[in-house]
């Protein structure tokens, strides 16, 4: 078989135009090394692309465990039981202080989904049906499904598949870098957590049920909240009584050096969605955790007290069971320990490319990383996207794949982003920086936007 001519004539890409140049066909993976169909080598500073293969590829300890719990049972609906998910359950809520519920489904957006699904049938529950508004942020990123797009602050992600769903509003971003009211922190009055009270007095503060929000904004722009952002925000959240829906669907498990990014805040979510890192990626499943009082005010016995909801594929035990043996190679392996240790290597080794004419910030937390490339740092003008395409290019002909805002934020499209799986190394980050500093000289020049 020609796999190339066969992609090209059956596959339909994601975020892709069909006859675009072609990325490489992958074959075989391990670590942080991918094998295309041809036999060439790549270190992966992305986690397969979408920050999820976290563990690295290769796990056998994973791939044996699914194989046989899928020869025992590989299924049963959730609407019973099986035993992967009772022992993953009770493994992952240690980690999670205040909440202890979970519901399986397979993908972030349906993590999501459930979540809004949940926040509004609440309301329903305790006699406010008005109470149907869920704010999200701009920029933040939640799901293709109409629903979690119509949450996303992403607009070019939503162009062409309108009209989205009501009852979402957004409010301001949290990127101290492009501060949407012009301040400078510290100094300022943290406007772009105040606002969102604002938001919810305009709306009217009965029709608002919950805030969504993505502990770091990953896809747009690996953005880093300031402290005190969220601790206004969760404020907020009580005077109101709002539910806090936390989507660590790229920060959870361990992505940003702790098991949960949102604990790094001190938040106290109501609901937490999980899916990318939960079982690195060996099988799809996610999660929307709960706390118990959500979870009890949807059990009355009305008709409209109880979560009338089913995941097809929540009941799959293989998933369960990857995402159990996921969890014990973070534990086994002390995992965390090294994404803080690489993480603090990759952001110094990053902020040395801070005197490159066209670099114009650098941002992240562990290994979630993210730098900003501007036509001109005075005025922060963005770096077109096809030259910031072209970086990423250069990389992956040097060997290195990373990560990049992909046509998600009108003008604004010039983050790339390193997401190296747990297991790097500083060896494999000398590489990955190495390859930065090249690729910025051949594509830019080296005094900037391609002026040799």
């Amino acid at each position: 078989m020609n796999y190339e001519e066969t992609d090209l004539r059956n596959i339909w890409r994601h975020l892709s135009r069909q006859g675009s140049p072609r990325p490489p066909i992958m074959a075989a993976g391990q670590g942080l090394r991918l094998t295309d169909i041809n036999g060439r080598e790549y270190l992966d500073a992305a986690s397969g692309g979408v920050w999820c293969v976290n563990v690295g590829y290769g796990r056998a300890e994973i791939a044996e465990a699914v194989c046989a719990q899928m020869k025992r049972m590989p299924y049963y609906a959730a609407t019973g039981g099986n035993l992967p998910t009772i022992e993953f359950s009770e493994k992952l809520l240690k980690y999670m202080p205040g909440l202890s519920r979970l519901y399986f489904s397979n993908s972030g957006s349906e993590a999501n989904e459930k979540a809004y699904k949940m926040v509004r049938l609440k309301g329903w529950a305790e006699g406010r049906p008005e109470r149907t508004t869920i704010l999200y942020r701009h920029r933040d990123y939640h799901g293709t499904t109409i629903a979690a797009l119509s949450s996303s602050g992403q607009a070019e992600r939503r162009d062409g598949f309108g009209p989205l769903a009501p009852g979402f509003v957004e409010a301001p971003h949290a990127c101290c870098y492009r501060c949407a009211f012009g301040r400078n922190y510290p100094g300022c009055e943290l406007e772009c957590a105040r606002a969102v009270e604002e938001i919810i007095k305009r709306e009217g503060s009965e029709t608002v049920a919950g805030i969504v929000l993505e502990t770091i904004t990953a896809g747009g722009g690996i953005i880093v909240p300031v402290p005190e952002y969220y601790v206004i925000i969760q404020e907020i959240c009580v005077r109101h009584g709002l539910t806090l829906i936390m989507d660590e669907v790229v920060c959870g498990l361990g992505r940003t050096g702790s098991m949960f990014a949102y604990q790094d805040y001190g938040l106290k979510p109501d609901i937490v969605t999980l899916a990318k890192g939960v079982a690195s990626a060996y099988m799809p499943v996610s999660l929307t955790v709960t706390t118990e009082a959500l979870f009890e005010s949807l059990q009355g016995d009305e008709r409209l007290s109880y979560f009338r909801d089913i995941s097809t594929f929540g009941g799959c035990a293989a998933g369960a069971t990857a995402a159990l043996e996921n969890l014990k190679i973070i534990e086994n392996e002390k995992l965390l320990d090294n994404v803080r240790q690489m993480g603090d290597y990759l952001l110094a080794g990053l902020r040395e490319n801070l005197d490159h004419p066209n670099v114009g910030d650098v941002r992240g937390r562990g290994l979630l990383a993210g730098l900003e490339l501007v036509a001109d740092k005075a005025t922060k003008t963005p770096l077109p996207e096809e030259k910031v395409m072209a970086v990423c290019g250069e990389m992956a002909a040097r060997g290195v794949l990373i990560g990049r805002t992909n046509r998600s934020l009108p003008g604004h499209n010039n983050i790339v982003n390193f997401a190296p799986a747990y297991i790097v190394t500083q060896d494999d980050l000398d590489i990955i920086l190495k390859t930065l500093r090249e690729s910025l000289r051949a594509v830019l020049g080296p005094n900037g936007c391609g002026n040799n």
